[in-house]
């Protein structure tokens, strides 16, 4: 059968790895001399996963795990080591939300340092659903393509070491949010987004209040406007934004039909803490607020059939942070995106205290304003573009169009 293979190297084991994907060929890389088992070291590998946009159900079948020393190294060269998932697992990528692992089983290795590891995906074939989607609102499981470029695979530069006696845990975390996008004719493509976070389960925990899990709720760690992590709350309301590099996020809670909170500077002490900002008995609730939407189109020059756009509604408070409220990814094949349900009403504010609960208040001096956005258009190897205020208060705005150059 043929495979789908999805190439991704890893930064040093406690790094977070968020690589440009290109597309790699073959090369060197011969066996290595064989080492004692004495002397030999471990590599476990695992699954988790960012939530979803629009989405029910997102799989994909995995065949096996592929490790190699040499950066170069080809399908078909000697020196590989493979996790054999035998038989192959299909995984629904949004049961890996809030730091819920799927393991992918481990192997011995010799020791040394590791520049190549790939993840293979079965291929779809026959019914088609060895990867798959189920959108929001249907019953219907729908075929994930594949990209074509997956079959010489796509590699992530990067590396991590072996130690004889040690056992390093490598946790790929897919962005299915980012990773599954709209391919014209109600077709759905994978563009793989993968990074590779430390197995430590550090993080930022909370609850928000059980009645808007209706609303599709997500919750994020962002850095100057820029999505770190993300995931959907449980059944009871409890988010963990798990394994971050130690340092200060902006946590963003958003639901359909409610203004958005934002939680300023939440500090994540060190790789094995957790920063709590809500309790059970005390939840996060979010204000009510109407909706409206912002629509349009990316053209990249040169075109492109492969590379990913997209393009998020951000807004900055006036004595805060820059946060993204909603981001979408265009679609592969006209470039149409829309930004659905985005808040009219002013964002929701509180600077983090360890002292709970915390105290939100309506922030009326956001940049560019109420029920105004900074909307930005991106893709890799295209400059980014900017659209100021793009004003929702009044009507929907179906025309914000992108031309993306290098």
């Amino acid at each position: 059968m043929r495979k789908n293979v999805i190439r991704t190297g890893l930064l040093a084991t406690t790094a977070i790895a968020a690589a440009t994907l290109v597309a790699c060929g073959g090369g060197g890389g011969g066996s290595p001399a064989p080492t004692p088992t004495s002397t030999m070291g471990t590599l476990a590998v695992s699954m988790t996963d960012a939530p979803a946009c629009g989405f029910d159900a997102v799989n994909v079948t995995v065949n096996k795990v592929r490790v190699h020393q040499s950066s170069s190294a080809g399908d078909t060269d000697a020196g590989w080591t493979d996790i054999t998932l035998s038989p192959a697992k299909k995984i629904n990528l949004l049961n890996l939300t809030n730091g819920v692992l799927e393991s992918l089983g481990q192997t011995s290795l010799a020791p040394g340092k590791y520049t190549q590891l790939r993840l293979v995906l079965d291929a779809n074939t026959g019914t088609g659903l060895a990867n798959s989607v189920i959108p929001t609102g249907s019953t219907t499981e729908q075929t994930l393509e594949t990209p074509s470029g997956t079959q010489s695979g796509i590699k992530l530069v990067n590396e991590f070491d072996i130690a004889a006696g040690q056992k390093v845990d490598l946790v790929l975390d897919f962005d299915a949010c980012k990773s599954v996008l709209t391919k014209g004719n109600g077709k759905y493509a994978l563009k793989p987004v993968v990074k590779v976070v430390p197995a430590a389960a550090n993080g930022i925990s909370g609850f928000v209040s059980t009645a808007l899990l209706a609303g599709r709720v997500m919750v994020s760690a962002q850095q100057n406007g820029v999505i770190v992590s993300s995931t959907a709350p449980s059944a009871t309301g409890e988010f963990f934004l798990s394994r971050l590099v130690p340092g200060n996020y902006d946590v963003v809670i958003t639901a359909d039909d409610r203004a958005a909170s934002v939680i300023g500077a939440v500090p994540v002490a060190s790789t094995t803490s957790t920063t709590a900002l809500s309790t059970s008995a005390a939840p996060i609730a979010l204000a009510t607020s109407t909706s409206g939407s912002i629509s349009g189109t990316v053209t990249l020059t040169p075109a492109s059939s492969t590379e990913a756009a997209y393009v998020a509604a951000k807004q900055t408070f006036a004595a805060g942070p820059t946060v993204t409220i909603k981001y979408q990814g265009a679609d592969l094949a006209t470039g149409a995106y829309t930004l659905a349900k985005l808040p009219i009403a002013a964002p929701q504010y509180a600077a983090y205290s360890a002292a709970l609960p915390l105290v939100f208040a309506q922030n009326l001096t956001s940049v560019p304003g109420t029920g105004k956005y900074k909307v930005d258009a991106s893709a890799t190897g295209y400059a980014v573009k900017s659209i100021a205020a793009v004003d929702i208060v009044t009507a929907n705005q179906s025309n914000v169009n992108f031309a993306l150059v290098p």
